[in-house]
């Protein structure tokens, strides 16, 4: 049904502009070039496999996509890396000559990436092209004709409702936006909280502001506006026009109103609203079919997609955005071996199960003609918009994501009107870009490169180094995803110090006996009895400072822990270590991921190692400007195949 739905869309899609994509990276081996040019790539010998490494926009893209390429491609080594959600990472790595083999990014304009077409693969000609529906693919042609960046699978935005609730108190579900005000004000005057959502995060302002008025941001003047505005150039800045934002400001200031928004919801972040909705005490709240599908699979919620409503129904739509954009480095092209292998994985990740693995059970759209979804029943209210092609693709540079969260939180809070905040929005995407000249933190004078080895990552070892010399610990332990990129030599801001620590680490401290310290490294290396396997891909076997350790390689994608040594020697079970962890607990752990909760007493004796009022950043900061360099590297891991 879908594949009727998109054909016959193709003439309004047209005129949409260039797609906007989402809220939230290792690189290619080698040491930063002062030039920034692309490093030369060297053919792959021929008893050795083609290795490709490949950045993902979030560790969802390791739930069950990673752990699938790797089984289907196991002569190619493939090196996953998650880093961050934004073109400035990018940027930043291509400077340094570090371009990834591929790329995936969510939060995406073909405005925000336009510096980076020639460093990009144009895909124009190749077959994966062909699979997708015109309509969509060209939105994403640049004036000269190349392709460059591909749209996954489409996440859908709009507002999850609880069936349960409207019916037990006998409010139907709305179908237009009176309809949906009136029932959040008798779901108030029955004591039941109405709607919450996430006016802290710059993605709600960004969706609820555009959401409000689609209608608008569709009309002809809309979609022309939004050409211009993606089409524009460093010296030509693009301001809102004088027809449709005016109306679009004018909207959301009844939309607060309507909503019953108050300034103290700005403080408000996703878990004030997922909380209550996922305990069954929250009618509605704003969010993706993936977090109605959670609702509906974790906790038992009747939870459906609605969507932002218009006058009558004929005006509701959906706000749809690709998971992620996909782009291949240019280098790419130097080795005919490693362009077969990355095209290879290309027409994986697009194929019908490539896309089902990465959304992971959820309720998405696909935008290739050879892939088909079923619709999922949390859905089906919002399969008019479907069926009819009311389906927005938000516009999301990277100044409309910051500039939306400053405009509509001033809205909220009641510091302007409608009126005041087209001016400032305005005024503020108008701007003069400011210089991107930065404060070094330290210069660093040795590189060490992002390749796993059967002795380790260098780059992720010579962080962990570093922390275990600059708190005094005897054991330092990292583990989940850990950098995201080589130590570089050359100058670091706090911006590219903050890009290298993977994002959601945390630091802890322990004192655990040699026993413990075993028990540990079982934790993050071993497959569990229920077959929860730690080790997603090798990048996630944990760096060790202070201790080596062995593993077998079980040629499934699982590993198996052998030896462990202190200097050479046997590590004593007798004895107690100062332990320093830093790692991500809930990719570890939680049910989406992999699923291997710490043993309790073990976490008993962990503590946070952050001083008062600090992040993992702050100590990391604090730690580089004392330190002024990265520690060396050791050979921390032996895999025995």
């Amino acid at each position: 049904m879908f594949k009727k739905i998109l054909a016959a869309a193709a003439a309004l899609v047209m005129i949409m502009g260039i797609t906007g994509c989402t809220a939230k990276p290792n690189a290619e081996t080698g040491h930063g070039n002062e030039s920034g040019n692309q490093q030369t790539v060297e053919p792959a010998k021929k008893d050795e496999k083609v290795q490709v490494t490949m950045y993902l926009w979030d560790k969802s893209m390791s739930k069950q996509l990673t752990p699938w390429l790797a089984e289907q491609f196991p002569d190619i080594d493939i090196a996953f890396v998650t880093g961050y959600n934004t073109m400035a990472y990018y940027s930043d790595l291509n400077d340094r000559g570090e371009m990834p083999d591929i790329i995936t990014c969510r939060r995406f304009s073909i405005n925000d990436a336009s510096h980076l077409s020639d460093k990009l693969m144009d895909m124009s000609e190749t077959e994966i092209v062909g699979t997708f529906y015109s309509s969509y693919i060209e939105n994403n042609r640049e004036t000269d004709g190349a392709i460059r960046w591909l749209p996954m699978c489409a996440e859908i935005d709009g507002y999850i409702a609880n069936v349960d609730l409207f019916e037990e108190n006998n409010i139907p579900l709305p179908t237009n936006y009176a309809e949906f005000i009136d029932a959040l004000n008798r779901f108030e005057e029955l004591g039941i909280k109405s709607f919450i959502t996430d006016f802290h995060s710059d993605y709600t302002c960004l969706e609820t502001m555009q959401g409000c008025a689609i209608p608008e941001l569709m009309s002809l003047e809309g979609s022309m506006w939004r050409m211009q505005y993606e089409s524009e150039t460093e010296d030509g800045q693009v301001g809102l026009d004088d027809k449709v934002w005016p109306v679009v400001f004018e909207k959301y200031e009844q939309y607060i109103k309507d909503m019953k928004i108050q300034p103290e919801d700005v403080e408000n972040e996703f878990k004030d609203s997922s909380g209550p909705f996922l305990a069954g005490e929250l009618a509605v709240m704003r969010g993706t079919a993936t977090d109605a599908v959670y609702a509906r699979n974790n906790n038992d919620i009747n939870a459906v997609m609605l969507p932002y409503f218009g006058e009558e129904e004929k005006d509701n739509w959906i706000l749809t955005y690709p998971i992620c954009q996909v782009a291949v480095s240019k280098s790419v092209e130097q080795d005919e071996a490693k362009k077969d292998a990355v095209m290879k994985i290309l027409d994986a990740i697009f194929s019908e199960e490539g896309q089902r693995l990465l959304a992971s059970g959820s309720a998405v759209l696909s935008y290739n003609k050879t892939v088909h979804m079923d619709f999922n029943d949390v859905l089906r209210e919002v399969q008019p918009c479907i069926e009819s092609n009311h389906m927005y693709m938000r516009l999301a540079s990277t100044e409309i994501f910051s500039i939306s969260k400053d405009v509509a939180q001033k809205m909220i809070k009641g510091e302007y009107g409608a009126k005041e905040a087209y001016e400032d929005f305005n005024a503020q995407l108008t701007k003069p870009a400011s210089s991107n000249e930065t404060e070094a933190v330290f210069t660093q004078n040795e590189g060490y490169e992002f390749r796993f080895t059967d002795r380790g990552i260098p780059s992720a070892s010579s962080f962990i180094n570093t922390w275990r010399s600059y708190m005094g610990d005897d054991i330092a332990i990292g583990y989940s995803n850990v950098v995201t990129a080589p130590v570089y030599t050359g100058d670091y801001s706090e911006q590219q110090l903050k890009w290298f620590i993977a994002f959601k680490t945390a630091p802890y401290q322990a004192e655990y006996t040699g026993a413990e310290v075993r028990e540990v490294m079982e934790w993050l290396v071993n497959v569990k009895e229920d077959g929860s396997n730690p080790v997603r891909h090798k990048n996630i076997l944990p760096v060790t400072s202070g201790m080596e350790y062995t593993v077998k390689d079980n040629s499934d994608g699982t590993f198996t822990l052998g030896d462990i040594t202190i200097n050479g020697q046997p590590l004593d079970e007798s004895k107690t270590y100062k332990v320093f962890m830093i790692g991500d607990d809930d990719y570890m752990e939680s049910l989406p991921y992999c699923k291997c909760p710490m043993p309790e007493a073990l976490k008993e004796k962990k503590v946070s190692a952050l001083p008062e009022k600090y992040n993992t950043f702050d100590l990391l900061l604090e730690m580089m400007k004392n330190k002024g360099q990265f520690d060396a590297p050791t050979e921390y891991v032996t895999i025995n195949k």
